[in-house]
């Protein structure tokens, strides 16, 4: 049983409506109360004063990390595992976060908001890995060049979608990251991918398009944008200069 038992009130709301968003079970305690007999693991503000000796888990949580808690308590009463992250690379990203062998988080992202939101989940990991599949090469390549400090490894991701039935539109690619999660790839540090012809036409005709046919961004800008380093606007505004 997790028992929640602090004098800061910012720590005890923020812990107890996580774990209650988890669905998890747990109950709380005023700290000078005795806790239950059936007590496995405290959760417990960083100020308040308990013994180490109490023959429990303590994890101590601050107001602005509590889902950091939350995760590191759920991560103790599992019997631990690596955190590892899956990514199924695209123009929204699916992103599955792994303790162990349960899924503790799922997210469907913009493709800008993935390094933030990795960085958020591995935050206080203690051995964290990142999987990232193959395909959309050069999304996959901008996310690995913006990820933050931590090992990745790139995955073969034939398979990894799978059929989805109905009322799962929308889930395939946090599906897919979850599956990619759990196939061991090879390690990468950075990826350099040179854009094909048909990928740099693509982008072309996406500014023209944006534009409503009022100008053609040329080669040069197209690669920029494929890379990552402009946005179709930016190229379009660098085209009209």
């Amino acid at each position: 049983m997790i028992v929640v038992a602090t004098s800061d009130f910012e720590v005890y709301h923020g812990v107890v409506n996580e774990l209650r968003d988890r669905g998890v079970q747990f109950t709380t305690r005023e700290p000078e109360s005795p806790l239950p007999e059936a007590t496995e693991l405290l959760i417990t503000g960083s100020e308040d004063e308990w013994s180490d000796d109490l023959g429990i888990d303590i994890v101590r949580a601050d107001a602005v990390e509590s889902r950091a808690a939350v995760e590191r308590a759920l991560a103790v009463l599992r019997g631990s595992g690596r955190t590892i992250v899956g990514i199924d690379p695209g123009d929204r990203p699916g992103i599955a976060v792994f303790s162990g062998e349960m899924i503790v988080a799922a997210f469907h992202v913009p493709l800008t908001d993935v390094a933030e939101t990795v960085a958020t989940e591995i935050e206080g990991a203690v051995d964290p890995l990142v999987r990232i599949g193959d395909g959309a090469r050069l999304k996959g390549t901008r996310i690995i060049d913006e990820l933050p400090d931590v090992p990745i490894e790139l995955v073969d991701e034939t398979g990894t979608t799978p059929s989805l039935g109905t009322g799962a539109r929308g889930m395939g690619d946090v599906l897919a990251a979850a599956n990619i999660a759990q196939i061991t790839g090879d390690p990468i540090h950075s990826r350099e991918v040179e854009p094909t012809p048909g990928e740099l036409q693509a982008i072309k005709q996406r500014s023209r398009e944006q534009s409503n046919g009022d100008r053609t961004i040329d080669k040069a800008l197209a690669r920029r944008v494929a890379l990552g380093e402009l946005s179709i606007e930016q190229a379009l505004e660098r085209h009209r200069d």
